[in-house]
């Protein structure tokens, strides 16, 4: 069936108006960094995306109802950094998905509107299954859900427009902690086969990479930070708007450190990582109880609050590169697929290098053995692992977990081996950055 995307006058003004707005925005901002090569520049906005009406939710092919009713808010982060020319946009968003039908329209609107470059852009999900479906096909979306992602894009281009307004010289450094609250999901029964549940002893990416933005009279901007977990605390009984652990602990650093301090959370490689207590059927309200989304969210964000705490020394300036390169992997093919498919899957991988710090994102729902090998590859000390980035391909399994099969190995698209061509591919990237 051929997808029809529309989008309302009213939408289709508002988007020109914005236009407008980021055309000046950008040219006092280009006035303004001329003369400051090697001066990092940056600047931090924050916008309340979360819907007005009710939505489907993302994440469960069961749950069919509309949400009911709001627990936590969600929010679009920004970060736009710039050094003599040179910028980077990453938005981190409390959403699920940036689909293959939605994601190229936005990219189109804010690459257009500042001026960007494909690797310039980090347009990114915390994978939240407590969040709206985004759609714009008029014929198999929802009209709530069509209308709450034509204005998330309008959103999207005003804090974005934001973020670049506030540019300022700024500095950085960086730190690292760990949580665990994120565990292997894979569970093995006696019989051998692969169920998701909870493998405590299974391979889990415990490590969490902060980066602190500061004006340079110190002013904090940021606690910019990943960590590797999906989203799912809440299951598909649930019905309430949520961030899920990881938009919960970003709300609770945004309130500890400062109201002033905004705190951009990334989803690492987690493809078959959830969280300690996954996909509850709602927030406990029991009296006394701490509702799980809740406690696991908090212990993440108190760790993320002492490695920030922990950077005492800031660096000024801050080389800024990008590269981005897609990847054609092989399809697999399975049973029951459609006639006419494309025998590859594209692979976006979007790196950026901020100092000494790199940021590589990818398209994908990581198995997190592939973003601990990438990290081992990787030249940078620190190296932030962001999925869910720049559109929505679905799970990469490294090879030796397709022979143990589970969710994860059943439901991907990619051929064996497709993994370890990708651990290459980005370790090139990064080897380019750094030198």
């Amino acid at each position: 069936m051929k997808n029809i995307i529309t989008i309302s006058w009213r939408t289709a003004f508002s988007l020109s108006l914005s236009l407008i707005l980021a055309g000046l925005i950008l040219s006092e901002n280009r006035a303004e960094g001329q003369g400051t090569e090697g001066i990092l520049r940056a600047g931090v906005a924050k916008i309340d995306i979360t819907p007005s009406l009710p939505v489907k939710l993302y994440g469960y092919s069961s749950r069919k109802n509309y949400s009911e009713g709001v627990h936590d808010r969600l929010y679009a982060r920004v970060v736009a950094m710039e050094n003599g020319g040179d910028r980077l946009l990453m938005i981190s968003s409390d959403l699920g998905s940036y689909s293959e039908e939605v994601f190229p329209v936005i990219r189109h609107q804010i690459l257009e509107r500042f001026g960007l470059e494909e690797s310039e852009l980090f347009l990114s999900t915390i994978h939240s299954h407590s969040s709206p479906i985004l759609t714009l096909n008029s014929e198999t979306g929802d009209p709530n859900n069509i209308r709450y992602t034509e204005l998330l894009i309008q959103k999207l281009i005003s804090v974005s427009g934001e973020a670049f307004n506030k540019l300022h010289p700024a500095k950085i450094d960086l730190g690292r902690g760990y949580s665990p609250v994120g565990s292997n999901r894979r569970e093995m029964r006696a019989d051998g086969s692969i169920i998701l549940g909870r493998n405590p002893y299974g391979p889990a990416d415990k490590e969490v990479l902060v980066m602190k933005i500061a004006g340079t009279d110190g002013t904090p901007l940021a606690a910019l930070f990943s960590y590797a977990t999906h989203s799912t605390s809440l299951g598909p009984a649930n019905l309430q708007i949520s961030g899920d652990v990881l938009g919960i602990s970003a709300q609770f650093v945004e309130k500890i450190l400062a109201k002033e301090v905004i705190s951009p959370v990334f989803a690492g490689a987690s493809g078959n990582i959830d969280p300690w207590y996954r996909v509850l059927p709602g927030f406990n309200e029991e009296p006394g109880w701490i509702p799980e989304p809740v406690l696991l969210g908090t212990l993440l964000g108190v760790e993320v609050v002492h490695v920030y705490r922990n950077i005492k020394e800031m660096n000024v300036g801050g080389e800024i590169r990008t590269l981005t390169e897609t990847l054609e992997l092989p399809r697999r093919k399975r049973e029951g697929d459609p006639g006419g498919l494309s025998e590859t899957v594209p692979v976006r991988i979007t790196a950026a290098r901020v100092g000494d710090a790199v940021f590589i994102g990818f398209n994908l729902e990581m198995i997190t053995e592939i973003g601990m090998s990438i990290k081992e590859a990787s030249p940078f000390k620190y190296t932030f692992i962001i999925t869910h980035c720049n559109g929505a391909s679905g799970y990469i399994p490294p090879a030796e977990l397709y022979k143990e099969g589970g969710y994860e190995v059943t439901s991907s698209r990619f051929e064996i081996g497709s993994a370890e061509t990708l651990v290459k591919r980005a370790t090139r990237l990064l080897y380019q950055l750094y030198d």
